[in-house]
Protein backbone atom coordinates (compact mmCIF):
# COMPACT_ATOMS: atom_id res chain seq x y z
CA UNK A 1 0.00 0.00 0.00
CA UNK A 2 1.48 3.57 -1.25
CA UNK A 3 1.66 6.42 1.50
CA UNK A 4 -0.97 8.22 -0.86
CA UNK A 5 -3.15 5.16 0.20
CA UNK A 6 -2.89 5.50 3.66
CA UNK A 7 -3.55 8.96 3.36
CA UNK A 8 -6.83 8.42 1.89
CA UNK A 9 -7.47 5.73 4.15
CA UNK A 10 -7.54 8.68 6.94
CA UNK A 11 -9.38 11.72 4.99
CA UNK A 12 -5.86 13.24 4.65
CA UNK A 13 -5.42 12.83 0.65
CA UNK A 14 -4.17 16.73 0.55
CA UNK A 15 -0.54 17.52 -0.52
CA UNK A 16 1.28 19.05 2.59
CA UNK A 17 2.31 22.31 1.60
CA UNK A 18 5.62 21.89 4.01
CA UNK A 19 8.68 19.62 4.59
CA UNK A 20 7.11 19.96 8.07
CA UNK A 21 4.06 18.67 7.52
CA UNK A 22 5.21 15.85 5.34
CA UNK A 23 7.30 14.97 8.34
CA UNK A 24 4.38 15.34 10.81
CA UNK A 25 2.17 13.74 8.87
CA UNK A 26 4.14 10.60 8.00
CA UNK A 27 5.33 10.85 11.56
CA UNK A 28 1.29 10.52 12.56
CA UNK A 29 0.94 7.75 10.04
CA UNK A 30 3.88 5.60 11.70
CA UNK A 31 3.07 6.17 15.47
CA UNK A 32 -0.16 5.19 14.74
CA UNK A 33 -0.26 1.72 12.85
CA UNK A 34 3.48 0.99 13.71
CA UNK A 35 3.89 0.88 9.88
CA UNK A 36 5.65 -2.16 8.80
CA UNK A 37 6.72 -3.37 5.17
CA UNK A 38 7.42 -1.80 2.05
CA UNK A 39 5.66 2.06 0.77
CA UNK A 40 6.48 3.93 -2.40
CA UNK A 41 8.48 6.81 -1.65
CA UNK A 42 6.00 9.19 -3.28
CA UNK A 43 6.26 13.13 -3.75
CA UNK A 44 4.29 13.18 -0.25
CA UNK A 45 6.84 11.34 1.48
CA UNK A 46 9.41 12.90 3.73
CA UNK A 47 12.50 10.89 1.78
CA UNK A 48 11.04 12.02 -1.61
CA UNK A 49 13.50 15.01 -1.97
CA UNK A 50 16.81 12.62 -0.45
CA UNK A 51 16.14 9.81 -2.36
CA UNK A 52 16.07 11.60 -6.05
CA UNK A 53 19.25 13.06 -4.73
CA UNK A 54 20.15 9.89 -4.55
CA UNK A 55 19.02 8.64 -7.99
CA UNK A 56 20.57 11.40 -9.83
CA UNK A 57 24.54 11.19 -7.50
CA UNK A 58 24.58 6.98 -7.93
CA UNK A 59 23.54 8.03 -11.84
CA UNK A 60 26.76 9.86 -12.39
CA UNK A 61 28.68 8.03 -10.06
CA UNK A 62 28.64 4.48 -12.01
CA UNK A 63 28.52 6.04 -14.97
CA UNK A 64 31.88 6.87 -14.44
CA UNK A 65 33.06 3.74 -13.57
CA UNK A 66 31.43 3.19 -16.97
CA UNK A 67 33.28 5.03 -18.50
CA UNK A 68 36.59 4.61 -16.33
CA UNK A 69 36.39 0.81 -16.08
CA UNK A 70 38.37 -0.79 -13.01
CA UNK A 71 41.77 -2.09 -13.67
CA UNK A 72 42.65 -5.94 -13.11
CA UNK A 73 44.49 -4.73 -10.18
CA UNK A 74 43.77 -3.00 -7.62
CA UNK A 75 46.28 0.26 -6.11
CA UNK A 76 46.26 1.85 -2.59
CA UNK A 77 45.09 4.50 -4.34
CA UNK A 78 42.07 2.90 -5.50
CA UNK A 79 40.75 2.24 -1.98
CA UNK A 80 41.66 5.52 -0.85
CA UNK A 81 40.11 7.29 -3.74
CA UNK A 82 37.27 9.99 -2.86
CA UNK A 83 35.31 11.54 -6.02
CA UNK A 84 33.22 14.32 -5.70
CA UNK A 85 30.59 14.73 -8.16
CA UNK A 86 28.86 18.58 -8.03
CA UNK A 87 25.19 18.73 -8.75
CA UNK A 88 22.57 21.40 -8.82
CA UNK A 89 21.06 21.29 -5.34
CA UNK A 90 23.91 18.98 -3.83
CA UNK A 91 26.74 17.46 -3.84
CA UNK A 92 27.63 13.85 -3.86
CA UNK A 93 30.94 11.95 -3.09
CA UNK A 94 31.67 8.20 -3.96
CA UNK A 95 34.56 6.35 -1.89
CA UNK A 96 36.76 3.60 -3.15
CA UNK A 97 34.88 3.35 -6.61
CA UNK A 98 36.98 1.10 -8.58
CA UNK A 99 37.11 -0.75 -5.55
CA UNK A 100 33.60 -1.39 -5.51
CA UNK A 101 33.19 -1.56 -9.00
CA UNK A 102 35.65 -4.37 -9.39
CA UNK A 103 33.36 -6.14 -6.89
CA UNK A 104 30.16 -5.53 -8.60
CA UNK A 105 32.67 -7.13 -12.21
CA UNK A 106 33.64 -9.96 -10.09
CA UNK A 107 29.60 -10.85 -8.59
CA UNK A 108 28.80 -10.76 -12.55
CA UNK A 109 27.14 -7.45 -12.20
CA UNK A 110 26.91 -5.21 -15.32
CA UNK A 111 27.76 -1.45 -14.27
CA UNK A 112 24.72 -0.59 -17.06
CA UNK A 113 22.18 -2.75 -15.12
CA UNK A 114 23.25 -2.15 -12.03
CA UNK A 115 22.55 1.86 -13.19
CA UNK A 116 19.07 1.27 -14.44
CA UNK A 117 18.17 -0.44 -11.06
CA UNK A 118 20.20 2.41 -9.34
CA UNK A 119 18.77 5.30 -11.38
CA UNK A 120 15.31 4.45 -13.21
CA UNK A 121 13.17 6.94 -14.08
CA UNK A 122 10.53 4.30 -13.82
CA UNK A 123 8.85 4.40 -10.67
CA UNK A 124 10.37 5.45 -7.27
CA UNK A 125 12.28 3.95 -4.41
CA UNK A 126 10.61 1.59 -1.46
CA UNK A 127 11.07 2.73 1.44
CA UNK A 128 11.34 -0.48 4.08
CA UNK A 129 10.26 -0.10 7.72
CA UNK A 130 11.05 -2.85 10.06
CA UNK A 131 10.93 -3.41 13.54
CA UNK A 132 15.08 -2.84 13.72
CA UNK A 133 16.18 -0.79 16.94
CA UNK A 134 18.74 0.98 14.59
CA UNK A 135 18.09 4.47 13.54
CA UNK A 136 18.92 3.98 10.16
CA UNK A 137 16.91 4.31 7.18
CA UNK A 138 16.57 1.81 4.29
CA UNK A 139 15.42 1.65 0.88
CA UNK A 140 15.34 -0.55 -2.16
CA UNK A 141 15.16 0.04 -5.85
CA UNK A 142 11.71 -0.20 -7.73
CA UNK A 143 13.17 -3.76 -8.73
CA UNK A 144 14.13 -4.92 -5.19
CA UNK A 145 17.51 -5.75 -5.73
CA UNK A 146 19.49 -3.53 -4.31
CA UNK A 147 19.21 -2.09 -0.02
CA UNK A 148 20.43 1.64 0.18
CA UNK A 149 20.86 1.79 4.23
CA UNK A 150 22.13 5.39 5.66
CA UNK A 151 24.84 4.79 8.17
CA UNK A 152 26.47 7.00 10.53
CA UNK A 153 30.36 8.15 9.56
CA UNK A 154 31.72 5.98 11.94
CA UNK A 155 30.01 2.57 10.73
CA UNK A 156 31.49 3.78 6.90
CA UNK A 157 34.72 4.96 8.45
CA UNK A 158 34.54 0.98 9.70
CA UNK A 159 33.45 -0.31 6.32
CA UNK A 160 36.44 1.00 4.78
CA UNK A 161 38.97 0.55 6.62
CA UNK A 162 38.51 -3.12 7.04
CA UNK A 163 37.33 -2.90 3.07
CA UNK A 164 40.79 -4.97 2.04
CA UNK A 165 40.37 -7.69 3.68
CA UNK A 166 36.48 -7.70 3.12
CA UNK A 167 37.67 -8.74 -0.35
CA UNK A 168 40.21 -10.95 0.69
CA UNK A 169 37.57 -12.86 2.49
CA UNK A 170 35.30 -13.36 -0.37
CA UNK A 171 37.84 -14.07 -2.73
CA UNK A 172 39.41 -16.88 -0.19
CA UNK A 173 35.37 -17.88 0.21
CA UNK A 174 33.34 -17.26 -2.53
CA UNK A 175 30.12 -18.39 -1.43
CA UNK A 176 29.91 -16.55 1.92
CA UNK A 177 27.38 -15.84 3.22
CA UNK A 178 28.31 -12.17 4.26
CA UNK A 179 25.97 -9.48 2.11
CA UNK A 180 28.10 -7.29 -0.24
CA UNK A 181 28.48 -4.44 -0.20
CA UNK A 182 28.44 -2.74 -3.26
CA UNK A 183 28.69 1.06 -3.03
CA UNK A 184 29.89 3.70 -0.02
CA UNK A 185 28.66 7.36 -0.67
CA UNK A 186 28.37 10.56 1.06
CA UNK A 187 25.99 13.49 -0.15
CA UNK A 188 25.95 17.35 1.01
CA UNK A 189 23.39 19.53 1.15
CA UNK A 190 23.38 23.11 1.94
CA UNK A 191 22.44 23.81 5.56
CA UNK A 192 22.08 19.87 5.95
CA UNK A 193 24.05 17.77 7.91
CA UNK A 194 25.95 15.11 5.58
CA UNK A 195 24.02 11.64 4.89
CA UNK A 196 26.71 8.61 4.41
CA UNK A 197 24.55 5.95 2.76
CA UNK A 198 26.02 2.28 1.41
CA UNK A 199 24.15 0.31 -1.61
CA UNK A 200 24.30 -3.24 -1.23
CA UNK A 201 22.35 -7.18 -2.22
CA UNK A 202 19.57 -7.50 -1.07
CA UNK A 203 19.92 -11.56 0.35
CA UNK A 204 15.56 -11.97 -0.44
CA UNK A 205 15.93 -11.56 -3.89
CA UNK A 206 13.80 -12.47 -5.78
CA UNK A 207 11.03 -12.11 -3.18
CA UNK A 208 7.81 -12.37 -5.08
CA UNK A 209 7.44 -15.99 -3.47
CA UNK A 210 8.83 -15.76 -0.33
CA UNK A 211 6.39 -17.06 2.41
CA UNK A 212 8.35 -15.83 5.47
CA UNK A 213 11.24 -13.75 6.45
CA UNK A 214 13.66 -13.91 9.79
CA UNK A 215 16.17 -12.13 11.90
CA UNK A 216 18.61 -14.33 13.49
CA UNK A 217 20.68 -13.26 16.80
CA UNK A 218 20.65 -16.88 18.53
CA UNK A 219 19.44 -15.22 21.79
CA UNK A 220 15.98 -14.72 23.26
CA UNK A 221 15.68 -10.95 24.95
CA UNK A 222 13.21 -8.64 22.62
CA UNK A 223 13.71 -11.78 19.93
CA UNK A 224 9.77 -11.77 19.48
CA UNK A 225 7.84 -10.14 16.37
CA UNK A 226 3.91 -10.10 16.49
CA UNK A 227 3.43 -11.89 13.17
CA UNK A 228 1.46 -10.19 10.12
CA UNK A 229 -2.22 -11.12 10.26
CA UNK A 230 -3.82 -13.58 8.03
CA UNK A 231 -4.07 -12.29 5.21
CA UNK A 232 -2.49 -9.16 5.37
CA UNK A 233 0.20 -8.10 2.67
CA UNK A 234 2.46 -6.54 5.12
CA UNK A 235 6.11 -7.81 5.04
CA UNK A 236 6.89 -8.66 8.64
CA UNK A 237 10.06 -9.90 9.25
CA UNK A 238 10.07 -12.03 12.38
CA UNK A 239 12.81 -13.14 14.88
CA UNK A 240 14.55 -16.05 16.70
CA UNK A 241 11.42 -17.06 19.13
CA UNK A 242 8.93 -17.34 15.73
CA UNK A 243 11.22 -19.81 14.50
CA UNK A 244 11.28 -22.53 17.31
CA UNK A 245 9.73 -25.41 16.74
CA UNK A 246 10.84 -24.99 12.59
CA UNK A 247 14.08 -26.16 11.14
CA UNK A 248 16.13 -25.63 7.95
CA UNK A 249 16.15 -28.50 6.37
CA UNK A 250 19.36 -28.80 3.85
CA UNK A 251 19.52 -32.60 4.07
CA UNK A 252 23.22 -33.08 2.23
CA UNK A 253 24.25 -28.94 2.25
CA UNK A 254 23.49 -29.00 5.90
CA UNK A 255 27.44 -29.24 6.54
CA UNK A 256 28.04 -26.59 3.71
CA UNK A 257 25.97 -24.06 6.02
CA UNK A 258 26.91 -25.35 9.15
CA UNK A 259 30.72 -24.51 8.00
CA UNK A 260 30.68 -21.60 5.99
CA UNK A 261 28.43 -19.37 9.21
CA UNK A 262 31.59 -20.61 11.22
CA UNK A 263 34.42 -19.59 8.16
CA UNK A 264 31.88 -15.82 8.13
CA UNK A 265 31.47 -15.68 12.34
CA UNK A 266 35.46 -16.66 12.72
CA UNK A 267 36.21 -13.76 10.34
CA UNK A 268 33.57 -10.99 12.10
CA UNK A 269 34.89 -11.84 15.22
CA UNK A 270 38.47 -11.00 13.81
CA UNK A 271 37.04 -7.75 13.00
CA UNK A 272 35.84 -7.67 16.44
CA UNK A 273 32.13 -7.05 15.87
CA UNK A 274 28.93 -8.69 17.29
CA UNK A 275 25.26 -8.16 16.50
CA UNK A 276 25.05 -9.15 13.27
CA UNK A 277 22.14 -10.75 11.93
CA UNK A 278 21.39 -14.18 9.79
CA UNK A 279 18.43 -12.94 7.58
CA UNK A 280 16.55 -16.36 6.59
CA UNK A 281 13.58 -16.87 4.67
CA UNK A 282 11.98 -19.65 2.41
CA UNK A 283 9.98 -19.93 -0.49
CA UNK A 284 8.46 -23.72 -1.90
CA UNK A 285 10.63 -25.24 -4.99
CA UNK A 286 9.00 -25.63 -8.40
CA UNK A 287 9.19 -29.45 -9.38
CA UNK A 288 11.89 -29.05 -11.97
CA UNK A 289 14.04 -27.12 -9.18
CA UNK A 290 13.66 -30.94 -6.59
CA UNK A 291 14.98 -32.85 -9.73
CA UNK A 292 18.11 -30.81 -9.94
CA UNK A 293 20.98 -33.45 -9.76
CA UNK A 294 23.80 -33.46 -7.26
CA UNK A 295 26.95 -35.20 -8.48
CA UNK A 296 30.19 -34.26 -6.86
CA UNK A 297 31.55 -34.05 -10.53
CA UNK A 298 28.49 -31.28 -11.42
CA UNK A 299 29.43 -29.29 -8.16
CA UNK A 300 32.78 -29.44 -8.99
CA UNK A 301 32.13 -27.73 -12.55
CA UNK A 302 29.50 -25.15 -11.51
CA UNK A 303 31.61 -23.69 -8.16
CA UNK A 304 34.84 -23.63 -9.85
CA UNK A 305 35.18 -19.95 -11.22
CA UNK A 306 35.74 -17.48 -8.40
CA UNK A 307 36.39 -13.43 -8.35
CA UNK A 308 39.13 -12.18 -9.96
CA UNK A 309 42.39 -12.41 -7.44
CA UNK A 310 43.01 -9.01 -5.51
CA UNK A 311 46.28 -7.65 -5.98
CA UNK A 312 46.95 -4.64 -5.16
CA UNK A 313 49.75 -2.36 -6.70
CA UNK A 314 52.32 -0.13 -4.36
CA UNK A 315 52.99 2.96 -5.84
CA UNK A 316 56.37 1.59 -7.72
CA UNK A 317 53.52 -0.80 -9.14
CA UNK A 318 55.39 -3.73 -7.25
CA UNK A 319 52.44 -6.48 -6.21
CA UNK A 320 51.62 -7.08 -2.35
CA UNK A 321 50.87 -10.53 -3.68
CA UNK A 322 53.84 -11.50 -5.52
CA UNK A 323 52.74 -15.14 -6.38
CA UNK A 324 49.15 -14.43 -7.77
CA UNK A 325 47.87 -13.34 -10.91
CA UNK A 326 45.42 -11.08 -11.58
CA UNK A 327 42.26 -12.98 -13.76
CA UNK A 328 41.64 -11.41 -17.33
CA UNK A 329 38.71 -12.84 -18.35
CA UNK A 330 37.05 -10.15 -20.78
CA UNK A 331 33.33 -11.15 -19.36
CA UNK A 332 32.03 -10.70 -15.70
CA UNK A 333 30.52 -14.04 -14.24
CA UNK A 334 28.88 -15.06 -10.64
CA UNK A 335 31.20 -16.75 -8.57
CA UNK A 336 30.10 -20.64 -9.51
CA UNK A 337 30.01 -20.23 -13.43
CA UNK A 338 32.78 -21.49 -15.40
CA UNK A 339 34.10 -21.18 -18.62
CA UNK A 340 34.35 -24.21 -21.15
CA UNK A 341 37.78 -25.24 -21.28
CA UNK A 342 38.04 -24.54 -17.51
CA UNK A 343 35.37 -27.92 -17.80
CA UNK A 344 36.93 -29.58 -19.06
CA UNK A 345 40.30 -29.28 -16.74
CA UNK A 346 37.96 -30.47 -14.04
CA UNK A 347 36.35 -33.17 -15.51
CA UNK A 348 40.39 -34.55 -16.13
CA UNK A 349 40.70 -34.21 -12.45
CA UNK A 350 37.00 -35.73 -11.46
CA UNK A 351 38.15 -38.74 -13.43
CA UNK A 352 41.62 -39.23 -11.52
CA UNK A 353 39.51 -38.48 -8.15
CA UNK A 354 37.61 -41.68 -9.38
CA UNK A 355 35.84 -42.99 -6.00
CA UNK A 356 36.32 -40.02 -4.27
CA UNK A 357 34.03 -38.02 -6.73
CA UNK A 358 30.98 -40.12 -7.23
CA UNK A 359 28.07 -38.57 -4.94
CA UNK A 360 27.77 -35.88 -2.49
CA UNK A 361 26.15 -38.18 -0.23
CA UNK A 362 28.05 -38.13 3.24
CA UNK A 363 29.93 -35.22 5.05
CA UNK A 364 32.46 -35.37 7.70
CA UNK A 365 30.98 -32.41 10.33
CA UNK A 366 33.95 -29.89 9.06
CA UNK A 367 31.93 -30.27 5.47
CA UNK A 368 34.29 -32.78 4.20
CA UNK A 369 32.77 -35.68 1.75
CA UNK A 370 33.87 -39.13 3.03
CA UNK A 371 34.31 -42.29 1.25
CA UNK A 372 31.99 -44.53 1.72
CA UNK A 373 34.36 -47.16 0.51
CA UNK A 374 37.55 -46.33 2.44
CA UNK A 375 35.92 -43.99 5.29
CA UNK A 376 38.72 -41.70 3.87
CA UNK A 377 38.23 -37.72 4.37
CA UNK A 378 41.05 -36.35 2.14
CA UNK A 379 41.51 -35.86 -0.99
CA UNK A 380 44.45 -36.58 -3.11
CA UNK A 381 43.87 -33.97 -6.18
CA UNK A 382 45.47 -30.38 -5.22
CA UNK A 383 43.04 -28.75 -7.18
CA UNK A 384 40.28 -30.61 -5.70
CA UNK A 385 41.66 -29.91 -2.06
CA UNK A 386 41.67 -26.66 -2.86
CA UNK A 387 37.86 -26.41 -3.54
CA UNK A 388 36.75 -28.21 -0.61
CA UNK A 389 39.12 -26.01 1.33
CA UNK A 390 37.28 -23.19 -0.38
CA UNK A 391 33.72 -25.10 1.07
CA UNK A 392 31.94 -24.06 -1.94
CA UNK A 393 28.49 -25.51 -2.94
CA UNK A 394 26.39 -25.91 -6.07
CA UNK A 395 25.38 -22.85 -6.97
CA UNK A 396 21.36 -22.47 -8.00
CA UNK A 397 20.32 -21.44 -11.17
CA UNK A 398 19.04 -18.27 -9.65
CA UNK A 399 19.25 -14.75 -10.07
CA UNK A 400 20.95 -14.36 -6.64
CA UNK A 401 22.74 -17.27 -6.10
CA UNK A 402 25.37 -16.80 -3.65
CA UNK A 403 22.40 -16.23 -0.84
CA UNK A 404 20.23 -19.11 -2.32
CA UNK A 405 20.55 -22.85 -0.96
CA UNK A 406 18.09 -25.24 -2.29
CA UNK A 407 16.70 -28.27 0.37
CA UNK A 408 14.80 -30.99 -0.85
CA UNK A 409 11.31 -29.27 -0.65
CA UNK A 410 12.16 -25.22 0.27
CA UNK A 411 14.44 -22.30 -1.08
CA UNK A 412 16.06 -21.14 1.39
CA UNK A 413 17.75 -17.17 1.53
CA UNK A 414 20.53 -16.85 3.95
CA UNK A 415 22.76 -13.93 4.54
CA UNK A 416 24.66 -12.40 7.37
CA UNK A 417 23.79 -8.50 7.74
CA UNK A 418 24.48 -5.52 9.88
CA UNK A 419 28.73 -5.87 10.76
CA UNK A 420 29.53 -2.49 11.84
CA UNK A 421 29.02 -3.03 15.80
CA UNK A 422 32.17 -3.26 17.53
CA UNK A 423 32.77 -4.60 20.92
CA UNK A 424 34.03 -1.43 22.48
CA UNK A 425 33.86 0.25 25.78
CA UNK A 426 30.24 0.89 25.62
CA UNK A 427 29.18 -2.30 24.15
CA UNK A 428 31.28 -3.80 27.19
CA UNK A 429 29.09 -1.35 29.48
CA UNK A 430 26.12 -2.51 28.32
CA UNK A 431 27.14 -6.23 28.38
CA UNK A 432 27.36 -5.68 32.09
CA UNK A 433 24.24 -3.70 32.85
CA UNK A 434 22.27 -6.71 30.76
CA UNK A 435 23.65 -9.65 32.95
CA UNK A 436 22.44 -7.92 35.41
CA UNK A 437 18.72 -7.28 34.26
CA UNK A 438 18.66 -10.20 32.58
CA UNK A 439 19.88 -13.23 34.48
CA UNK A 440 20.12 -16.28 33.22
CA UNK A 441 18.57 -15.29 30.12
CA UNK A 442 20.55 -14.91 26.59
CA UNK A 443 20.56 -11.14 24.86
CA UNK A 444 22.63 -10.12 21.96
CA UNK A 445 25.63 -7.72 23.91
CA UNK A 446 28.32 -10.49 24.24
CA UNK A 447 31.71 -10.89 23.34
CA UNK A 448 32.38 -11.58 19.36
CA UNK A 449 33.68 -15.27 20.00
CA UNK A 450 30.40 -15.80 22.63
CA UNK A 451 28.31 -14.36 19.86
CA UNK A 452 30.00 -16.69 16.88
CA UNK A 453 30.16 -19.51 18.55
CA UNK A 454 26.17 -18.93 19.44
CA UNK A 455 24.73 -17.95 16.32
CA UNK A 456 26.76 -21.29 14.93
CA UNK A 457 25.17 -23.34 17.48
CA UNK A 458 21.75 -22.22 16.88
CA UNK A 459 21.87 -22.78 12.95
CA UNK A 460 23.18 -26.39 13.98
CA UNK A 461 20.31 -26.87 16.29
CA UNK A 462 17.86 -25.62 14.10
CA UNK A 463 18.69 -27.51 10.71
CA UNK A 464 19.16 -30.96 9.75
Amino acid sequence: MSLNEQMEMTGEGTRPHSRAAKRCLWGGLRQQWRLLGLFEISPQHEFYDLTCMMKEGLQAAVQNTIDNPPPDELSEEDFEMEVTQIHESFRMETFAGPVFAWLRRSLGMSERDYQQSLATTQGCYLQFISNSKSKADFFLTNDKRFFLKTQNKREVKFLLSNLKIYLEHLERYPHSLLVKFLGVHRIKIPRQRKKYFIVMQSVFFPDERIEARYDIKGCEISRWTNPAPEGSQVIVVLKDLNFEGKQITLEQQRPWLIRQMEIDTAFLQRLNVLDYSLLLAHQPLHRDERAMGLSFASVIMRTTKSYPRIITRRTADRSVNPGCSPAHSSHASVPGAVLEEESTLLVAQVDRATARCRVMETYHEDGLRQDPADGEASVTDPGLRELLAQNRRLLPSTKNPLHVIDGRELRYFVGIIDIFTVYGFRKKLEHLWKRLRYPGQSFSTISPPAYAQRICQWVQGHSQ
